[in-house]
C-alpha cells in the first residue's frame, strides 16, 4: 500500500501537468491579439483590421459561455477586412477586442459605439475589474426606449473602474449586411459629437422640408406635374436617409422595431419610382426621346414587381441596395441623351446626377473598406451631402425649364403681336378691294333690275294664263277625287271576296305552301289569328280569372290589369313550346287535317323542309287532339284544321 503511493502521486502530477499545458496551447491566440492602450489623451479609437478576432457560428446555438471555452476560444481568427462584416447573413458573429487601460482613464466615463443601425441584433459582454462580464443588448430588432442613451447609434457603458488589461466580447446577428464599426469614445466626446450629429441632421431635414415646401407652393400656382413628383422625390429621400441613419426608429416608430424591416426598402423603391417619373416629366421623354421613354415605364414596371416580391415573399432582398444603380443610370442616361439633343435644362439635370452617382461610388468604396483616406464624415455621410447638392441642381433644372418655357412664350407673343399686325394690314387691303368690287357689282344689279322688271311684266301675263288653266285642272282633279272613292270601295269589296274565298279553300281543299302563306305569310298575322281564335268569346286570366286585360310585352299577348299575369297566344294551344316557324306549324296542322292523318312524316318533311322525327312529333300531338275531337264532336261544333289548335 505503501508503494503504492509514489506512484499514484506521480500519476496525478503528470495529469496536471498534461492539462496546463494543453489550457496554455488553447490560450495562445488570445495572448497574441494585439491590445491597444486607452489613455486620458484618447478621445475615441476605431478598431480595425487584426485589432478585432472574429468567430463565426454558423449553428446560433453558441451562450457566452461557450464561446469562453479553450476550444473555442482558439477558434477566433483575426480580421483582414479594415471593418469586418457578416458575408453569411445566416450566421450569428463573435467579435472580440482587447484593451489596455491606463491609471489615467479610472475617473472618465467611456463607452463602445456601433454605427450601422440596420443591425438586428447586438449584445456587449462587458467586464468589471474582477473578470465578472455583464451583457447589454441593442438593436433595430429591439423597442428603441430600451436603448443605454437615446441615441440613433448603439453605444455599451463600459465598466472598467482600474487600470488593467480587459477583453470584450461582441455578438451579432443581423439580416442585412453590415460594417461591423466598434469605436471608444469617452463620454465627453460622445456627448459633443451627438450634439453636433443631430444640429447636422436639423439642418439637412430641414432643408428638404424647405424644398418640399417651395415646390408645392410652385405646383400650387403653375400647375405642373414635374413639382409634384420632385416633392414626392424629396420626400423618399428624406424617408431613405432617416431610415439609414436610424432617425426614423428613433422618432417616427420607436415601438415598432418591425418596421425597421421594410423602411428603407420601401423608401428605396419610391426613391426610384419618383425619380423615374420626375425625370420623363422634367426632359419631356415622351416627346425627345421615345425610346427611353418605353424604357423608363418598362423599368418602374420592373422595379414594382421586384418590391412587391420583396414584400410578400422575401424581405432580406432588401439588403440588395446596388439595385437601384439600374433605373439611376436610366435616368442619367436619359438626361445625357437629352441634352445632347439640344434641351438646355437637361444640363443641370446631368450634373446633379453626376455629382449623386459620385456620393454613391464614394459610400461604396468605404463599405468596401476602400475610403479610409478620406474623412470620416466625408465618407459616412457622402450620400447625403451629395442628396442635398443634387436637390438644389435639380431645383435649378426646374427653373431653368421654367424660365426657357418663359422665354418661349414670351417669343411667341412677339410673333403672335407681328401676325395680328400682318393680318390688320391685309384686312385693310381686302377690305379697300372689297369695297370696289361692291362698287362694280351695284352697277351690274342696277341694270339686271332694269332686265328683271321688264321680265316681271311678261310673267304677269303669263301668269294671268296659268291661273284660269289651274281652274280647269281643279275641277278635273275633283272629278279624278270622285272616281278614285268609287275604285276604292270596289277594291275593299273585292279583297273581302277574295279573303272569304281563300277561308274556304284553306278549310276545304288542300293548298300548298305558298297559297297557305298568302293567308299567313307571316308570324305576326298568325299570332294575330291565334289571339282572336283564343279569346274570340271573351278574356279570362287563368290565374285569377279577371276579365280586363291590357297589351303585353310579347306581341298580341293579354296582360290582366289585376294580377299582372302575362299570357302569350301561344298558351293552352297546340303550338305552345313550339319550336318550328309558326306559319309552316300552321301549315302542318292544315296538311294532318285535310289528310285526315293519313300523310306521313316523311311526306311533311318534305313539304315543309323540316326534319322527319320533328315532323313525327308535331303529327302524333294533331293527331291525338283530332282523335279527342272526334269522339266528342257535335252537330253545333264548326269544322276545319283552325279547331284543333284549342
Amino acid at each position: 500500500m505503501d508503494r503504492m503511493l509514489p506512484a499514484m502521486h506521480f500519476s496525478y502530477s503528470k495529469k496536471w501537468l498534461l492539462a496546463t499545458l494543453l489550457s496554455l496551447l488553447f490560450a495562445l491566440p488570445l495572448f497574441a491579439q494585439k491590445a491597444i492602450v486607452i489613455d486620458s489623451s484618447l478621445k475615441q479609437y476605431k478598431f480595425t483590421l487584426n485589432e478585432i478576432e472574429c468567430l463565426e457560428d454558423t449553428s446560433n446555438r453558441l451562450t457566452f459561455a461557450d464561446v469562453r471555452l479553450p476550444l473555442n476560444n482558439r477558434q477566433f481568427k483575426a480580421n483582414n477586412l479594415f471593418f469586418p462584416n457578416n458575408q453569411n447573413r445566416t450566421s450569428t458573429y463573435w467579435y472580440r477586442i482587447r484593451v489596455r487601460l491606463h491609471k489615467s482613464t479610472v475617473d472618465k466615463a467611456a463607452l463602445f459605439e456601433f454605427f450601422d443601425q440596420t443591425t438586428d441584433e447586438v449584445t456587449a459582454y462587458i467586464p468589471d475589474e474582477q473578470g465578472l462580464y455583464t451583457a447589454s443588448k441593442s438593436g433595430a430588432k429591439i423597442d428603441f426606449n430600451s436603448r443605454l442613451y437615446q441615441h440613433k447609434n448603439f453605444e455599451f457603458l463600459i465598466k472598467n473602474p482600474s487600470e488593467g488589461e480587459y477583453t470584450y466580447y461582441f455578438k451579432l446577428k443581423s439580416h442585412n449586411l453590415v460594417n461591423v464599426i466598434i469605436v471608444y469614445r469617452t463620454l465627453d466626446y460622445f456627448i459633443h459629437y451627438a450634439l453636433n450629429e443631430y444640429l447636422t441632421f436639423g439642418l439637412f431635414y430641414g432643408m428638404i422640408l424647405i424644398f418640399c415646401f417651395h415646390n408645392l407652393l410652385m405646383f400650387m400656382a403653375v400647375k405642373k406635374r414635374q413639382y409634384l413628383y420632385y416633392v414626392f422625390y424629396i420626400l423618399s429621400v428624406a424617408i431613405y436617409e432617416m431610415s439609414v441613419d436610424g432617425i426614423a426608429f428613433q422618432y417616427l416608430w420607436p415601438k415598432t422595431p418591425i418596421l425597421n424591416d421594410y423602411a428603407y426598402g420601401t423608401a428605396l423603391y419610391l426613391l426610384s419610382v419618383f425619380a423615374l417619373i420626375f425625370t420623363e416629366e422634367l426632359l419631356q421623354a415622351k416627346k425627345r426621346a421615345g425610346r427611353f421613354y418605353k424604357l423608363i415605364n418598362y423599368t418602374v414596371l420592373l422595379r414594382t414587381l421586384y418590391f412587391l416580391y420583396c414584400l410578400l415573399f422575401d424581405k432580406s432582398l432588401f439588403a440588395y441596395k446596388f439595385v437601384e444603380i439600374i433605373p439611376l443610370s436610366i435616368a442619367f442616361a436619359a438626361g445625357l441623351h437629352i441634352y445632347r439633343g439640344g434641351f438646355k435644362p437637361a444640363r443641370f439635370f446631368v450634373l446633379a446626377y453626376a455629382i449623386l452617382f459620385t456620393g454613391f461610388m464614394i459610400k461604396a468604396l468605404t463599405a468596401l473598406g476602400y475610403g479610409r483616406m478620406l474623412p470620416a464624415f466625408v465618407s459616412y455621410y457622402s450620400v447625403g451631402f451629395c442628396f442635398v447638392i443634387e436637390m438644389v441642381l435639380l431645383s435649378f433644372a426646374i427653373g431653368d425649364q421654367v424660365r426657357i418655357l418663359r422665354k418661349e412664350k414670351d417669343e411667341a407673343q412677339e410673333e403672335t403681336i407681328k401676325q395680328m399686325q400682318i393680318n390688320s394690314e391685309l384686312k385693310d387691303s381686302i377690305n379697300r378691294e372689297l369695297e370696289h368690287q361692291v362698287q362694280v357689282r351695284t352697277k351690274e344689279v342696277v341694270e339686271k333690275s332694269q332686265e328683271i322688271l321688264e321680265q316681271s311684266k311678261t310673267i304677269e301675263e303669263q301668269s294671268e294664263q296659268l291661273i284660269s288653266i289651274n281652274h280647269l285642272l281643279e275641277e278635273q282633279a275633283s272629278e279624278i277625287t270622285r272616281m278614285n272613292v268609287l275604285l276604292e270601295k270596289d277594291n275593299i269589296q273585292l279583297k273581302t271576296n277574295i279573303d272569304k274565298v281563300t277561308d274556304a279553300r284553306v278549310l276545304s281543299a288542300e293548298l300548298n305552301f305558298e297559297e297557305f302563306s298568302a293567308k299567313y305569310p307571316d308570324q305576326e298575322s298568325c299570332y294575330k289569328f291565334l289571339s282572336e281564335l283564343k279569346w274570340k268569346n271573351c278574356y279570362q286570366c287563368t290565374r285569377c280569372s279577371h276579365t280586363s286585360y291590357c297589351a303585353g310585352r310579347v306581341p298580341y299577348s293579354r296582360r290582366c290589369t289585376k294580377c299582372s299575369y302575362e299570357e302569350s297566344a301561344l298558351h293552352n294551344t297546340i303550338f305552345e313550346n313550339n319550336r318550328i316557324p309558326i306559319n309552316k306549324a300552321f301549315y302542318l296542322v292544315y296538311l294532318i287535317y285535310s289528310s285526315k292523318g293519313t300523310i306521313s312524316s316523311h311526306q311533311l318533311s318534305d313539304k315543309l323542309g323540316i326534319r322527319q322525327s320533328t315532323c313525327w312529333a308535331y303529327a302524333t300531338r294533331i293527331k291525338k287532339a283530332m282523335q279527342e275531337q272526334k269522339r266528342s264532336r257535335k252537330k253545333d261544333i264548326p269544322q276545319g284544321w283552325s279547331t284543333l289548335v284549342i
